[in-house]
């Protein structure tokens, strides 16, 4: 059964730019697991600083994979060490009720 990740990002004003090119790196790199189906990068329509990433991977074991990554690790490490975020991150982890095929 497919699972749906919705992450939500708040950087610092001073680093959305980094933020951004680091997470269209994660982007790319994740696009590429063998159990990921989708994997989007979304940005505020009204203009404030703040991304959401839209995930589907095809079941539980392809999320922790994604989780063990070398990007995923790496993504993560450098967010902390510059300390780009103004929170933590909200991840919420959902399963379909009625979905589209």
């Amino acid at each position: 059964m497919s699972v749906y990740l919705i992450a939500s990002l708040a950087p610092r004003p001073e680093h959305v730019a980094e933020l951004e090119a680091a997470l269209r790196e994660l982007v790319a790199a994740s696009r590429n697991e063998p159990g990921n189906l989708r994997y989007d990068l979304l940005r505020r329509a009204d203009g404030q600083p703040g991304f959401h990433v839209y995930e589907i991977y095809a079941d539980d074991a392809a999320v922790e994979a994604h989780r063990q990554s070398a990007h995923y690790a790496a993504f993560g490490a450098k967010v902390k060490a510059n300390d780009w975020l103004a929170g933590a991150p909200d991840i919420l982890v959902l399963k379909g009720a009625d979905v589209a095929a």
